[in-house]
């Protein structure tokens, strides 16, 4: 099984040495079909809470490249064929890290609790201020609740107007000027 917190210490220093912050590191099944995994990798640039489909390469080279070198050294970091994705959180980005809930208290979330949590298991509403490792969700059906940390299972925010309005946007410089490549043809 691939020890994720291993991998994690690994792919942080590549991400920082670009000047992203990593949000979360996991392994899942490959949506190629193939039975195969995928390890994703999500990361943000501080400035934009967003990568570019640029920064995404440049941190998919960084890790692609240590992971390599691992290997050859003889470490096994990943067992079995997986293939590496690297992209955004996107707007309604996963809640991983405590700084999350801070920096998007006011907005919609839902939250899945561990299996075991006393309570119910899924808290959907508007994320309170985290204090003291407790996340406080204004839920939808029995009201304010106060959630440990570490007993979230999963959490993300919710995709809604605020949200999309919060957000800041990604550089879209050129995104209106189109460029048509045409191809000519010899006559024979």
């Amino acid at each position: 099984m691939t020890d994720l917190v291993r991998l994690s210490d690994l792919i942080e220093p590549e991400a920082s040495a670009l000047g992203f912050e990593l949000v979360r590191v996991k392994m899942m099944p490959s949506e190629a079909g193939d039975g195969g995994e995928a390890l994703q990798i999500m990361a943000e640039d501080p400035a934009t809470g967003q990568l570019v489909i640029e920064q995404c390469a440049a941190l998919s080279r960084r890790v692609s490249d240590m992971i390599d070198a691992r290997e050859e050294a003889g470490e096994v970091l990943i067992e079995g064929a997986y293939h590496l994705e690297v992209s955004s959180p996107g707007i309604d980005r996963p809640l991983t890290r405590a700084k999350d809930y801070t920096n998007w208290a006011g907005h919609e979330a839902r939250i899945v609790m561990a299996k075991g949590f006393e309570g119910q298991r899924t808290y959907k509403g508007v994320l309170g201020p985290l204090d003291n490792g407790m996340i406080q969700i204004a839920d939808a059906k029995s009201g304010e609740a106060f959630l440990p940390i570490n007993e979230v299972h999963s959490a993300k925010l919710v995709l809604t107007d605020a949200l999309v309005a919060a957000t800041k946007p990604l550089d879209m410089g050129g995104a209106d000027t189109i460029e048509e490549e045409t191809e000519e043809k010899a006559d024979d």
